[in-house]
């Protein structure tokens, strides 16, 4: 496990840190679009286009705070129980950050990465997700890891299944697998396990997010609904963050 060591704030409040120049993991659980769009009687799909607003903002942010890993859960394996005028909503509007902001991620050295399964996911979302990865691949100044299709329980099973498959067919024996090995398993083996969960509009549960990843992270809730999360809420999580003192099970 790679693990961020503290970070700290200079003269201009900006945060540096991480191993490396590693810098900070943020993981987001971004909730409350739908609650922010019924206050204002307009449509779920109002509020999930003012979410990827509020998206756009906190990666322009993140790494001005010291930031330089965020991972945010767009779409769960759970969320295709909702309605599918949602669904195609949510992924219409996936569609449109891509095609609108790519470039300018790449222009901004953001490099993005999709976590979770292909299977299932639309011809033109995979190749939009290709086109991403490919486009971003070299970037440097933040990771922006979309969890897409995603969920914790399904990650650890995939991994299980793999390592079962090279247990098999003799490329793995069962002595070799511990922790290590087994993240080696993950797609999240690329970048460092998150320091900090943060969870919008006061639910209080990882609802299936980073499970395995989340073993050691610090956990931060918001009554505040995600669209209105900006980059003051996000520089008080991290000046928060910076307060705590992380143990990993030592003393």
């Amino acid at each position: 496990m790679k693990v961020t060591s503290s970070a700290q704030i200079d003269e201009n409040t900006t945060l540096r840190g991480g191993d490396a120049g590693e810098g900070l993991h943020f993981a987001l659980i971004m909730d409350g679009n739908g609650r922010w769009a019924k206050a204002r009687k307009m449509p779920r799909a109002f509020g999930h286009k003012a979410g990827v607003d509020a998206l756009r903002n906190i990666v322009e942010a993140a790494p001005k705070l010291g930031i330089r890993t965020l991972s945010v859960y767009a779409f769960s394996t759970e969320n295709w129980r909702r309605p599918s005028e949602e669904i195609d909503s949510l992924f219409n509007l996936l569609r449109q950050f891509v095609n609108s902001d790519l470039a300018r991620l790449h222009k901004n050295d953001v490099k993005v990465r999709v976590q979770g399964r292909r299977e299932g996911l639309a011809p033109d979302i995979v190749t939009l997700i290709d086109r991403a990865e490919t486009l971003t691949q070299n970037n440097r100044s933040l990771t922006l890891v979309i969890c897409l299709n995603y969920g914790g329980q399904s990650e650890i099973v995939d991994a299980a299944k793999a390592i079962a498959g090279d247990v098999a067919t003799g490329k793995l024996s069962i002595s070799q697998i511990d922790t290590a090995r087994f993240e080696d398993y993950l797609v999240s083996k690329d970048w460092p396990n998150p320091d900090l969960i943060i969870r919008t509009a006061g639910e209080k549960r990882l609802s299936n997010f980073l499970l395995w990843q989340s073993a050691y992270s610090e956990f931060a809730f918001t009554d505040v609904l995600w669209p209105d999360f900006d980059e003051n809420c996000l520089k008080s999580m991290v000046e928060e963050f910076l307060t705590r003192n992380r143990r990993f099970g030592g003393v």
